[in-house]
């Protein structure tokens, strides 16, 4: 438990600041998850676009956004909310949904064709910059901004030591899982046909592979080539549960 004085203990907790593992192999102890995930529709699953702040990141996020990235986006939202609310019942209910929302749809912000060139920065950490701006713009107290920021600069800082945010964990999760397939039994079948019915990949796994090697390329330093400059493109490319759906919407 934190005890900065910098936000509540409630605060903490409401906006994902909880420190868990960074390795997410030592939260499942080797099972393929913790409960038996649910099945669950989209309609199922509040989306808090009654949040002014959610509406207008939203809204950026539709302009900004290809519609692969931002149909990716949503689609993390979804599989994180399965994940909450089945594997982590602890922090369901206490999490704000609009913070997880604002979490998913800027952690690929900076991925855009003129984002990419507008600094010398990883786009994760660009990203989060923007995240914070943002989002203070639009009225988000500072924990909860922070909270987004912090998030999207570590969702691809996957690794087996130290901690993280429960909100990190859970992003880290939920994009691993859309991306490259990782823990494929911790989102049930059925959730996963429904979403990606919903918000299709419209080749996705191609098209995000693509984006990390035009970052490499445009960046041999970026914060990504720690996945392996080949592995994790590849691995993207060639996201073996994804496949039946990646033509969706083409």
């Amino acid at each position: 438990m934190s005890s900065t004085p910098a936000a509540s203990a409630d605060d903490i907790a409401k906006h994902g600041w909880t420190a868990v593992p960074v390795d997410g192999n030592a939260i499942f102890n080797g099972r393929p998850y913790i409960h038996k995930p649910s099945p669950l529709s989209v309609k199922d699953i509040p989306f808090p676009s009654d949040d002014p702040v959610v509406a207008g990141v939203q809204e950026y996020a539709k302009k900004h956004l290809i519609e692969q990235t931002y149909n990716h986006s949503m689609r993390v939202y979804h599989w994180g909310y399965s994940i909450i609310k089945d594997q982590f019942p602890e922090h369901f209910g206490t999490l704000s949904l609009s913070t997880w929302a604002l979490t998913c749809l800027l952690h690929d912000i900076a991925t855009t064709h003129d984002h990419l060139r507008a600094t010398l920065l990883s786009f994760e950490f660009y990203g989060g910059i923007l995240a914070l701006n943002l989002t203070k713009e639009l009225g988000a107290p500072q924990v909860q901004a922070e909270a987004v920021a912090e998030a999207v600069i570590r969702h691809q800082d996957l690794g087996t030591v130290g901690t993280i945010t429960f909100l990190g964990q859970v992003i880290q999760l939920a994009t691993i899982y859309d991306n490259m397939g990782i823990n494929p039994q911790i989102v049930d079948p059925a959730t996963r046909e429904d979403v990606n019915k919903a918000f299709p990949r419209k080749g996705w796994s191609g098209c995000f592979s693509k984006t990390i090697r035009e970052e490499n390329g445009l960046k041999p330093w970026a914060h990504t080539t720690h996945l392996g400059e080949e592995d994790f493109p590849d691995g993207v490319k060639n996201n073996e549960l994804m496949k039946p759906y990646d033509d969706w919407g083409l």
